[in-house]
């Protein structure tokens, strides 16, 4: 089950179901995807196919919903 936090920028923001425990969002897009830690820091731990505009722009938007990005992952995972 991969439930969807939600969509901004063209990208599906989701989870997938207990992949592991370090806190992190998977994104796609049209022609990619990518995933982004958000511990220790925000970053990207790997894209496949997105360009580096789009590398930066679902970065961009993480940061910029990393709150409700966070709140949903306890909500679902517990803790």
């Amino acid at each position: 089950m991969s439930p969807t936090i939600f969509r901004a920028g063209g990208f599906r923001f989701f989870f997938f179901s207990r992949e592991e425990p370090r806190m992190h969002v998977h994104v796609q897009g049209q022609t990619g995807e990518a995933k982004i830690w958000l511990e220790p820091a925000v970053e990207i731990a790997h894209a496949t196919a997105f360009s580096p505009h789009q590398s930066a722009e679902a970065l961009r938007i993480v940061r910029e919903h990393e709150d409700e990005i966070r709140t949903a992952w306890r909500q679902y995972f517990g803790g």
